[in-house]
């Protein structure tokens, strides 16, 4: 059995008591790293009188989670394993996700434990309406690659959550202002935190009251929708369409997997 296990994003008093049981009879460990999951398991031992377990601990990152898979895969038919990341919901933006498919594709049962996310938690204070958002976990760090995914979540009609690191939270609202500086954005800072703090407004605004207060810390962004007022067309409309061969031909292929070329015959042939 493999349970995954929230930890708090900030305040330790976050945990639940579901989270703690599960920790007392624990067997294995797999953490994105060993030493943050026993800091915080000592932690709760002093402060809520927490049986510490006598269990194994793995690291299990990016890097290495395959090879463990590879090193210790057997145990998990026979063994209570508790998968936690550093910090929040795990399998949200760290390697948890690969357990999840080992475990569905070796029909071993599993488990996730409701608990702390600070892409919920943000949302919520955001006030922002609808309902709706996308959550791009962290930007691409420089380039092309970085201008090209902020395009899109600005574009995108939903309200899209970010998670930034503090020495790059100025260049991304630089970047935000230079696709739009009236566009409406939401800032969570260290979340359940002692310096946690929330502001809310467009660019010029956000980097004046930014002034006043450090940028140290761990940041959430969001960045509310836009409604665009230009129309769109849905693939089977454009196939719809009376147009000529060649223009169809590539604006399909723009939308698709296949050539200009192949659709092309594709079209002549409907003929």
């Amino acid at each position: 059995m493999i349970t995954f296990v929230p930890t708090p994003i900030g305040n330790p008093q976050d945990i639940t008591i579901r989270a703690i049981k599960c920790f007392e009879k624990a067997e294995i460990f797999l953490c994105e790293d060993t030493r943050q999951t026993k800091k915080l398991l000592r932690l709760l031992e002093e402060r809520f009188d927490m049986l510490y377990p006598e269990a194994e601990f793995y690291s299990f990152h990016e890097h290495n989670g395959q090879n463990r898979l590879d090193e210790i895969g057997d145990v998990f038919f026979s063994k209570n394993v508790l998968y936690v990341s550093d910090a929040g919901m795990p399998a949200i933006s760290d390697p948890g996700q690969l357990l999840v498919a080992y475990a569905q594709d070796n029909n071993i049962a599993y488990d996730v434990l409701p608990g702390a996310s600070a892409v919920t938690t943000a949302y919520a204070a955001s006030g922002f309406e609808g309902g709706k958002f996308i959550f791009y976990t962290f930007l691409p760090h420089k380039g092309r690659e970085r201008t090209t995914a902020l395009s899109k979540a600005m574009s995108s009609g939903y309200n899209t959550i970010l998670y930034e690191a503090p020495h790059r939270l100025e260049k991304l609202l630089l970047e935000i202002g230079e696709l739009d500086k009236e566009r409406e954005l939401f800032l969570a800072k260290e979340i359940s935190k002692k310096y946690q703090k929330y502001y809310r407004g467009n660019v010029i605004e956000l980097r004046d009251q930014l002034k006043v207060s450090a940028i140290r810390g761990e940041w959430v962004v969001i960045i509310a929708a836009k409604e665009s007022s230009e129309k769109s067309l849905s693939f089977s409309e454009l196939l719809s369409l009376e147009l000529p061969p060649k223009p169809k031909a590539k604006l399909l292929a723009y939308l698709s997997d296949k050539s200009t070329k192949e659709w092309y015959h594709k079209l002549m042939n409907s003929k």
